[in-house]
């Protein structure tokens, strides 16, 4: 007779099954099972997932034609670029004479082009410590209205700028802060001498940051009011019934929850620094002159497109982009040494 080695009152097939090897007969580690479990054909996996990949595909297509397919159009910063030299601009590609670092060379001796790549750092600076922190703090602020109604009129108010054109936000400052503005017209209306901030070099590159300010730190709020939603209101009574204030909550509940999403933004925010509004400078060029308002997408577009030098702009582009990938990759490390995630994992 045999015995049998399943308990009473239960069948084989209710009997939990040892993953072993069978081979051997030892039980299979951990991590050989869960490559095992992992080997899945390419057939399986696509009718698992094929929901999901045909889903992305637009927005693959969309990244691979305006992302990465004029990557290769590159290659004119090491030419001496003439699309007339066919009828084609692409054929005229391969037709223009190479140059080597003939590009690069002139872009380094250029005098106005490290006068722009100062006026960019500075800019930088300025809007990563006067604009970076306030989307976090109205975050905060918006998140500790109690009232639902009385949050989502307030987001409302705060993200409208945002749909703002520059062209649009530029005038409303115009209109405040210019020679005939308001506070200009209030002063001389009592007898007090009136200013024009619009046109004063001095102070361009602080009116710069206060119209970013006032257009995007509204609509930068989303992203932190997201993770603030996912905090567990249970930490908050936690704290509170050990004795925490509001304060104390917001010091060792909130800010915890929001460090690594600021980590996050911080890096991309880094890796963007030699871009820092386009339009917006462009059309207070005139009004303050080429020596504050100067940037180097601005220099790109002046002195490589507008005079039709497309090798040069494409020359100074391609160093913009080695330069913001080297400051991406070392803001990347510093949140990995302060314990934060980053872009990336180790």
């Amino acid at each position: 007779m045999s015995h049998s080695t399943v308990p009473r009152g239960t069948t084989e097939a209710q009997t939990p099954r040892q993953d072993d090897d069978r081979a051997t007969g030892n039980p299979v580690p951990r991590e050989k099972r869960g490559r095992q479990a992992g080997r899945l054909s390419l057939r399986i996996r696509w009718r698992r997932d094929r929901t999901l990949i045909l889903m992305t595909v637009p927005a693959l297509l969309l990244v691979l034609v305006f992302n990465y397919v004029p990557i290769l159009g590159n290659v004119v910063a090491f030419q001496d670029y003439d699309p007339y030299l066919s009828e084609n601009g692409f054929v005229a590609i391969f037709e223009s004479p190479w140059t080597g670092f003939e590009q690069f060379e002139r872009i380094f001796a250029d005098s106005a082009f490290w006068h722009a790549v100062r006026n960019t750092f500075v800019l930088f600076f300025l809007q990563l410590v006067l604009y970076f922190p306030i989307p976090i703090l109205l975050a905060l602020l918006i998140n500790s209205v109690v009232r639902p109604r009385v949050r989502a009129v307030a987001q409302a108010i705060m993200y409208l700028p945002h749909f703002f054109s520059w062209v649009l936000v530029v005038t409303v400052f115009m209109q405040i802060f210019g020679g005939a503005g308001i506070i200009a017209q209030t002063l001389r209306r009592h007898g007090y001498e009136g200013f024009d901030l619009m046109t004063n070099p001095e102070v361009f590159k602080y009116l710069v940051t206060a119209e970013t300010v006032w257009k995007d730190a509204g609509w930068g709020i989303i992203v932190f009011l997201a993770a603030l939603s996912s905090v567990s209101n249970d930490l908050y009574e936690a704290a509170a019934m050990d004795g925490a204030g509001r304060w104390r909550r917001m010091w060792h509940v909130t800010l915890p929850a929001l460090r690594p999403v600021i980590a996050l933004l911080l890096v991309l925010r880094v890796g963007d620094a030699l871009t820092v509004g386009f339009e917006q400078l462009l059309l207070q060029r005139q009004a303050v002159g080429v020596d504050a308002s100067e940037v180097l997408d601005t220099y790109v577009w002046w002195n490589g497109i507008r005079n039709q030098d497309f090798s040069y702009a494409a020359a100074a582009g391609l160093v913009k982009g080695v330069v913001g990938l080297g400051l991406v990759l070392t803001a990347n490390k510093v949140a990995h040494l302060m314990g934060e995630q980053g872009v990336y994992k180790k």
